[in-house]
């Protein structure tokens, strides 16, 4: 990061202003065959924060829902790219790169940075986060989505400018010297994914600030989700695993989206999960009985029913009695009393023994879900093998 930044000085060479709108690379694509250990860090973290629209089109054979023309999944993808820009930006200018066309060097080979075929080559280009924005996407679309280009690393590098270089540093929490990539995760870091949902590349993903000292040193704010989230993230992580550095379990602002959609970080594997029903998150009946749909970033999808019935009828069955004796009724003595071997009280469920094994099946996706509906019921509509480590009951 440190020498990409010495592009933006290069004027004439690797700063293009944005009123000039001569773009000379749309014409050539990427010489690159390979991306750098950065590109594949990212790849789960552009593809997935795009909401859900990459995961479209790596799924045009889907039996369930995303079986989209390539125009539409095109122009959900090109929408969803901007809005993060423009999240980012936070109504400032949009910095994005591309490749050069003929492969010119900006930054020489040296002992304190060493080439990787892509960041020594690029060009920086200022936009206004409009009109300007939606034409240069999608004029060089294909320098993101073609095989064989580094597509999630250039747009990986276009957040970062855009935020700038000092205040993702000053989001990481410069005091832990917390670095934006980790080596342990193979799939993207969690301050990639919160630096596309949110605009900030903060590694704590609580609500709000928290104030963090003892009695030997002064209080120190963390800086986690500061207003509710258009996408939200779901995380879970096995024992072993746990980061001592940054708090690890999603406050509300991520776990209850304004849609019902979610990054999801299950035992180091990225995916997208998400219901076709915009306003699920709205409607508290909505959220009784729904289906899900999986899809990791290779593409393999999953459907999946989620019922909620079993605690909300606990829920209404508290508040009820609540209300009955606050206004000296005697009614707790009949029909509102639940039986001991009935959790949801009152219902009779002469399946649940023979559908327990359907339900709780202890896997690693289940714990994950659970992290935001703690006492759903879960039925998997199948148990792909492609999919063996989200269903290792070895977790």
């Amino acid at each position: 990061m440190k020498n990409i930044g010495k592009l933006a000085h290069k004027n004439g060479h690797g700063l293009v202003q944005s009123s000039s709108l001569d773009f000379k690379c749309s014409s050539s694509s990427s010489s690159s065959s390979s991306s750098s250990s950065s590109s594949s860090s990212s790849s789960s973290s552009s593809s997935s924060s795009s909401s859900s629209s990459s995961s479209s089109s790596s799924s045009s054979s889907s039996s369930y829902v995303l079986c989209l023309s390539g125009d539409i999944q095109k122009a959900a993808l090109i929408s969803a790219l901007m809005e993060i820009l423009r999240t980012i930006a936070d109504k400032g200018k949009v910095t994005m790169v591309l490749p050069s066309p003929d492969d010119e060097i900006f930054v020489e080979h040296s002992a304190t940075y060493f080439h990787d075929s892509i960041t020594e080559k690029l060009y920086i280009f200022t936009l206004n986060p409009h009109d300007e924005l939606e034409f240069f996407i999608k004029r060089h679309y294909k320098h993101f989505t073609e095989e064989g280009t580094a597509g999630t690393l250039l747009f990986l590098y276009s957040a970062v400018l855009t935020r700038t270089i000092s205040k993702v540093r000053s989001d990481l929490d410069s005091t832990k010297q917390i670095p934006l990539t980790m080596p342990n995760n193979e799939e993207g870091s969690l301050m990639i994914i919160t630096l596309l949902l949110t605009g900030r590349a903060t590694p704590y993903i609580h609500n709000g600030v928290i104030n963090v000292g003892d009695e030997n040193s002064y209080a120190m704010p963390q800086y986690g989700i500061l207003k509710r989230c258009t996408i939200g993230l779901l995380l879970w992580e096995t024992e072993n695993s746990q980061c001592a550095l940054v708090s690890r379990q999603p406050g509300s602002r991520l776990k209850t989206p304004n849609y019902p959609i979610w990054i999801t970080s299950c035992a180091g594997h990225y995916g997208v999960m998400f219901n076709r029903n915009p306003d699920l998150l709205r409607n508290y009946h909505a959220e009784s009985r729904f289906d899900l749909n999986y899809y990791s970033c290779s593409g393999r999808e999953i459907a999946m029913t989620i019922d909620n019935r079993s605690c909300n009828d606990q829920v209404m069955g508290m508040l009820e009695r609540q209300m009955s004796s606050s206004e000296g009724s005697n009614s707790l003595s009949g029909g509102g009393k639940t039986n001991k071997d009935d959790p949801i009280g009152g219902k009779d469920d002469n399946n649940s023994g023979s559908n327990k094994e359907e339900y709780t099946v202890n896997t690693p996706l289940l714990k994950l879900i659970q992290t935001k509906w703690e006492e759903a019921q879960i039925r998997f509509h199948a148990q792909p093998s492609m999919l063996s480590y989200l269903f290792s009951t070895q977790q």
